[in-house]
């Protein structure tokens, strides 16, 4: 997916976000990151897969799905910030390190090239692909908070992706990508949500995990 592949800023947690060790630093359930909201009960179970763990660093107060709504919403009509991060998902202290994060990028229309073969084309948004290391679902917002969106609209492109992984498992790759793709859509529902996206950005209730 041209154009998703970036990352600058700061993530939910981490101990670097501060310089050194997080005041605030506690351990959580994956339904508890990113503002609360973020994660579904089944988007847990899928960061289980994906991480191995059930248990994650708590996110930093302002790294929300909220903060990245509110975010998009002031970058929108600004031609020079089309991207962001929501949030960045950490495995504890003292156990492997993992580092997921979730990002928005603005995008002017919809993608329609076909894909890199790791990617599985699924039936969810306007576009929506998954590997065996990040999914993306791109999906379409008309809504009152962005001025102008009445019309056309704006098109979304939210990723999540682990950060800097080098391999995964061979004989796990369908469950790594119904995992990351279900995860995706937690995320960007939460986010159309929170936009107030007409019709929720047409995105389905549920994650719809069958090839298209």
């Amino acid at each position: 997916m041209a154009g998703s592949l970036f990352l600058g800023a700061t993530g939910c947690g981490g101990d670097e976000d501060k310089g050194g060790p997080r005041e605030d630093y506690k351990v959580v359930a994956g339904t508890q990151l990113c503002g609360g909201n973020a994660i579904s009960a089944d988007a847990a179970k899928a960061l289980k897969v994906i991480t191995g763990a059930t248990r994650f660093e708590a996110s930093g107060k302002r790294y929300t799905v909220a903060q990245g709504a509110t975010d998009f919403v002031e970058a929108f009509g600004n031609l020079t910030v089309y991207r962001g991060d929501i949030c960045r998902i950490y495995t504890p202290r003292g156990t492997p390190d993992f580092d997921l994060r979730v990002t928005w990028t603005r995008i002017d229309e919809v993608a329609t090239s076909a894909p890199d073969p790791k990617f599985t084309v699924l039936k969810m948004g306007e576009r929506s692909v998954a590997a065996a290391d990040k999914a993306y679902i791109q999906f379409a917002c008309r809504s009152d908070k962005l001025a102008g969106s009445s019309g056309a609209g704006t098109h979304i492109d939210l990723g999540v992706q682990h950060w800097a992984v080098s391999e995964y498992p061979e004989d796990n790759v369908k469950a790594l990508k119904n995992a990351y793709a279900t995860v995706a859509h937690s995320f960007s529902l939460a986010m159309a949500k929170e936009l107030r996206c007409e019709k929720n950005g047409g995105l389905p209730a549920k994650p719809v995990l069958d090839p298209a």
